[in-house]
């Protein structure tokens, strides 16, 4: 497989998101509509085993295409060692992305 530029890459995460997003929530998340629109919230992200973190960026993809105005706050970073019971990274914004 050729290298990617940053810019490919970015555009197959990207896509990568995209495509999941549709195959998991389609036209619409209906339990995430009973909450309302102007709702804010705010969620903890924790890992149950120890770990290598990899993948943050589909993580930030996935917010950024739910809603921008998501704010996701990292506490690690890719290739880090974590233990269980771990804070991976807390996000807060509107609560119907966060669910």
């Amino acid at each position: 497989m050729p290298n990617l530029t940053l810019a490919e890459l970015a555009a197959e995460i990207d896509g990568n998101v995209r495509r999941a997003l549709a195959e998991d929530i389609g036209s619409g998340d209906i339990t995430a509509q009973l909450i309302p629109a102007e709702r804010l919230a705010h969620a903890k992200v924790i890992t149950r085993d120890a770990a290598v973190v990899c993948g943050t960026a589909w993580v930030e993809a996935v917010f950024r295409q739910l809603d921008a105005r998501v704010a996701v706050h990292w506490q690690v970073k890719d290739g880090d060692r974590v233990q269980p019971d771990q804070t991976l990274f807390t996000l807060e914004g509107p609560a119907r992305a966060l669910l």
